[in-house]
């Protein structure tokens, strides 16, 4: 048995507590090095794992004909994603793209074993409840922002949430980058952000925004 993947499932998912749930992940799931910028998922195709977020961050995006983006959520350490459950289940290809937002370390699980734990551990079905409920949270909340939000507003809560997931003030992003992810035009973004450096709110530089106070 591989004591030191349990100890990762242990650390990183306590809510996943019953010892023969965290070893049969341990001795089922595969833990996997993701390089930024490496794209996990893609439209159209078949899941095969499901991955469980052990560090990094992955950004879900969904993508229009004409390879327009609209930043559906995060992933972050803990989580994982609700659209592969639901792909997995279904046995349906993918409708979104999953793209590594920096270096990541998952533990890849075969979805041939979603629904046999989900009969087998409790603490398991809790677990992807709660996944559905805060992924259906985020949706709501990506709806909300879009038809009724400023886009100021909206790019305050971006920085914010970049910061805290990335646990860095500092957002190597290209400002056509942000406004991909906030379905909005580069000039727009780069007119807000220059907005907020004057305001003392960030400092710009090539590719990077440092965030000094969203207060």
């Amino acid at each position: 048995m591989n004591q030191e993947l349990i100890d990762i499932i242990v650390k990183h998912f306590p809510g996943l507590y019953e010892k023969e749930l965290q070893e049969a992940i341990a001795r089922e799931g595969t833990l996997k090095q993701i390089s930024e910028g490496e794209i996990i998922m893609d439209i159209g195709e078949y899941i095969k794992t499901m991955p469980l977020m052990i560090k990094g961050s992955i950004k879900v995006l969904r993508v229009d004909d004409n390879s327009n983006e609209l930043l559906m959520y995060y992933l972050n350490k803990g989580e994982t994603c609700a659209t592969s459950l639901t792909c997995c289940i279904q046995h349906k290809p993918s409708e979104v793209r999953a793209v590594a937002e920096e270096d990541c370390t998952i533990i890849a699980v075969p979805v041939k074993f979603m629904d046999q734990w989900t009969k087998e551990y409790k603490s398991w079905m809790n677990y992807l409840m709660l996944t559905y409920r805060q992924r259906f949270d985020e949706l709501l909340y990506t709806i909300d922002s879009i038809a009724f939000t400023n886009l100021d507003d909206r790019l305050l809560k971006y920085l914010k949430e970049k910061t805290k997931s990335a646990g860095n003030s500092k957002i190597t992003k290209t400002h056509q980058d942000i406004a991909y992810e906030l379905n909005s035009s580069r000039e727009v973004i780069s007119r807000l952000l220059k907005q907020l450096e004057k305001r003392g709110t960030v400092r710009l530089s090539r590719n990077t925004v440092e965030v000094v106070s969203l207060v």
